[in-house]
This record gives C-alpha cells, sequence and structure tokens, in this order.
C-alpha cells in the first residue's frame, strides 16, 4: 500500500480523457491514497471535484507562491469555504518561491502569513512549499505560529523515537530540497518532511543525507506529478504511480524493507492528513 502524499491530478492541461487515464491507472495500482494538492482557486476546485469522484482521492486547497499575485480577500474566502467539503483535509500548497520570483516577493510573503492565519483558524494541517527561501519560510512560519503549544495541542501526538509520543504541529515541508540539518530543526519543531522523485537522482546526495538522517516516523513519500518525475522516467511527465521508485530508494538508503517504508509512510501520511 502506497500514499502519494502529493500531487496534481487537478493539473490544468489534462484532458478529461488523460485525468480519467491516471484515475484508471492509480486504482488498478498499489498506490491507494492520493492527496490532489491545489496551488490556486481552479485547481482547488478540480481537487474537491476529484476527490469526489475516487475514492482514494483526497483534496488540499490553497494558493501557491507563483499564483499570489492574482490573490485578493475574496479568492482567500472562497478558499476557505472550500475547506468545508468533504475530504478537504489540509491548506496548501503555500509558502515562498524565490528561485523564479513569478510573484513580487513581498505579496508571496503577504499571502503566505494569511494562508497560515487561516489554517490556524480552521485547526488544519498545512502544507508547504519552499525553494531557496529557508530562513523566510521558517521564520514567516514561527512568527505566525504555525509551531506554537497551542497548535500542537489541536493535533494528537505522534510517535518518535523509541516509541515515545511526541507533538505534532502538522506542518508538511514538501518535496523537501533542504539540508539535513534545517530537516531536523523542522522535526523537533513538530514538522513532517517529504521526499519526492528527486531522492532517485544520482548526483543527489542532499537528498540522500536528508533520508539518512531524519527517522521513517517523520517522513512522507510523493511524486509532486506532473513533476519530478523519477528514475528511470526522469524528464518524462510523472504520475503517481511512480511514488514507488522513490519508496524503493528510500527503504534502500534506510536499509528497511520496501513493504516496512510503505507502511510506515501510509500511516505517517493518514496520520498527518487525519485519514481513518
Amino acid at each position: 500500500m502506497l500514499f502519494d502524499s502529493h500531487a496534481h491530478i487537478n493539473y490544468e492541461s489534462y484532458t478529461d480523457e488523460e485525468r480519467a487515464a491516471l484515475a484508471e491507472e492509480i486504482s488498478q495500482s498499489d498506490v491507494k491514497y492520493v492527496m490532489d494538492i491545489g496551488c490556486d482557486l481552479g485547481s482547488s476546485l478540480q481537487a474537491v471535484k476529484d476527490a469526489g469522484e475516487y475514492p482514494w482521492c483526497y483534496a488540499v486547497v490553497g494558493c501557491h507562491p507563483h499564483e499570489v499575485k492574482y490573490m485578493d480577500d475574496m479568492t482567500l474566502e472562497l478558499i476557505s469555504g472550500l475547506t468545508k467539503k468533504p475530504k478537504v483535509k489540509a491548506i496548501g500548497e503555500i509558502g515562498l518561491d524565490y528561485h523564479y520570483d513569478f510573484s513580487p516577493r513581498e505579496e508571496q510573503r503577504e499571502w503566505f502569513r494569511k494562508q497560515i492565519r487561516l489554517a490556524n483558524e480552521l485547526r488544519l494541517p498545512i502544507v508547504i512549499h519552499s525553494r531557496e527561501a529557508s530562513m523566510d519560510t521558517m521564520d514567516i512560519l514561527k512568527e505566525e505560529r504555525a509551531f506554537s503549544e497551542e497548535r500542537k495541542s489541536w493535533f494528537p501526538k505522534r510517535p518518535g523515537l523509541n516509541g515515545e509520543m511526541v507533538d505534532d504541529a502538522r506542518v508538511l515541508l514538501h518535496c523537501y530540497s533542504g539540508s539535513a540539518e534545517e530537516a531536523w530543526q523542522y522535526v523537533k519543531l513538530g514538522g513532517t518532511i517529504s521526499m519526492a522523485g528527486p531522492l532517485t537522482f544520482k548526483n543527489n546526495k542532499k537528498g540522500v543525507l536528508v533520508a539518512t538522517k531524519i527517522p521513517i516516523e517523520f517522513l512522507l513519500v510523493e511524486t509532486d506529478s506532473p513533476y519530478l518525475a523519477p528514475e528511470p522516467h526522469r524528464g518524462k511527465k510523472n504520475k503517481s504511480v511512480y511514488v514507488e521508485y522513490t519508496a524503493r530508494r528510500l527503504a534502500a538508503i534506510k536499509g528497511l524493507t520496501y513493504e516496512e517504508v510503505c507502511a510506515e509512510t501510509t500511516a505517517n501520511a493518514k496520520r498527518f492528513f487525519n485519514i481513518d
């Protein structure tokens, strides 16, 4: 059993036929759960629609930093309204992207803060996108109380090392690309780390170090499809069924069986997104 914790079944360039074909492939695979992640109002609406159509699909709604230049208070209110729909499990993907700067950085920071506040108001998990903005991402999350004791009190504790139960802030760093030291800092604050297809890339020493250092109790796997296809499909359009390659690579790095990684990461993701 596999859980693709971050995908874009809602990808705007998919035709209805392509989306249906992807859904059928998932239905016939070992992937039993997929989080369909919103990037703006339109994709969030599609994610909610997908979640209603496919039993394995759940929705996350929010506005990606690339798209916040189009945000306004009414859009935020509409996103808030979507959280009342069945199978909507988190706010995301939200955050900062200083690599492309498709939206002005000040606007990115403003709407990142507002969407964290929305997640806190609704007591929902948060899915974070952070690229070349590690310091600002961490600072804003702290300043907006994403790791506060109050927020952690809203969620059940999670299994930690040696069987102990530890606080969970329900903050997920998706497609994590930072350092192992920063990843451990997030974990200590109550965060969760998700590994994607780049973990399979031969030159990704940083990702291997993160996978080595962070205990399996705090890790998820994802595709970020249709982006970032893993080896041996690198350069092609990614699909949720390819999450298997990331799980197998994670198992090899950690000295676990593939079945152990599937079980652990699925349990972690179900707990994070509050899926029975």
